[in-house]
């Protein structure tokens, strides 16, 4: 235990507020809603000075892959070990072949000695999204009855079992899907979160099919503040900011047992940089 006067213990509803408190204190965008929905889908941690939140760590479990998210140390703590403590029980709530977490420049010494290792580049782009023209032949909204064929594309895509996550964007938000003959082939969705919207993940063949899958997605949304965190080799980038969602960010993807898709699709976006 980094400090004796600290209780670790399980992350429960009662505890939102004070982890709101302590994103707001670090200017991450996150609202009480957000925070919600990943508690909804995870389990975790809090440190606990008294009765106030000091510190926070969650494991979101897609099927055998846990994602490792929401790590917050407040600032008066820092530099005594309780990020490493809090990831390490995060960690342990489920049991999983592999984890995964986009770091910041400030975490990589620490998971990579944890075990993790550099997968690549996430760019964060925001904004204020130019008026967009869609080509939107093939491409229809989906509804929960193709939850299960909209997880199956993006378990091929990411490895991940993340059916509890479509089933959250079809309920908050939207999927746009592209489909041919009948079947879904990619698909790209878009909710509430931060200052506006996020839109990701996207599943898709190529650069092109994320490229209109996001246009249709954002088509109805002019001038609305949205994010899209994308991966740096996904050929988004340009385009992104030609549409007035500009740089502002990132982080470092990272695994301790990385994998290769196993289908004809990969991911273009995240659903958030917590959730993969």
């Amino acid at each position: 235990m980094p400090d004796s006067t600290l209780t670790i213990t399980p992350f429960e509803a009662a505890h939102l507020p004070g982890a709101l408190a302590l994103s707001r204190a670090e200017s991450w965008p996150h609202r009480a809603e957000d925070w919600q929905m990943f508690l909804s889908l995870s389990r975790g941690v809090v440190a606990l000075a008294g009765d106030q939140v000091a510190g926070t760590a969650l494991a979101t479990r897609f099927g055998q892959v846990g994602l490792v998210n929401m790590i917050i140390v407040g600032e008066a703590l820092r530099g005594r070990g309780l990020g490493r403590t809090l990831v390490q029980r995060a960690m342990e709530t489920a049991d999983v072949a592999e984890y995964r977490l986009v770091a910041t420049q400030a975490g990589l010494p620490l998971y990579r000695k944890m075990g993790f290792v550099d997968l690549g580049e996430i760019v964060q782009h925001q904004g204020q999204v130019a008026a967009l023209e869609v080509q939107d032949a093939g491409i229809s909204w989906a509804s929960a009855a193709d939850s299960a064929a909209l997880a199956a594309l993006d378990q091929q895509a990411t490895g991940m079992a993340r059916k509890p996550l479509v089933d959250a964007i079809l309920s908050l938000g939207q999927i746009a899907a592209l489909s041919q003959d009948g079947q879904i082939t990619a698909w790209a969705g878009i909710r509430p979160f931060g200052r506006g919207l996020v839109a990701g993940p996207v599943i898709a063949p190529d650069s092109g099919t994320a490229q209109r899958l996001l246009s249709r997605l954002m088509a109805d949304h002019p001038g609305s503040f949205i994010r899209v965190d994308t991966q740096a080799d996904s050929g988004l980038s340009d385009w992104l900011t030609s549409i007035n969602l500009t740089r502002a960010g990132g982080g470092v993807s990272m695994s301790t047992a990385p994998q290769v898709p196993s289908g004809p699709n990969r991911s273009f976006a995240l659903a958030a940089q917590a959730l993969g």
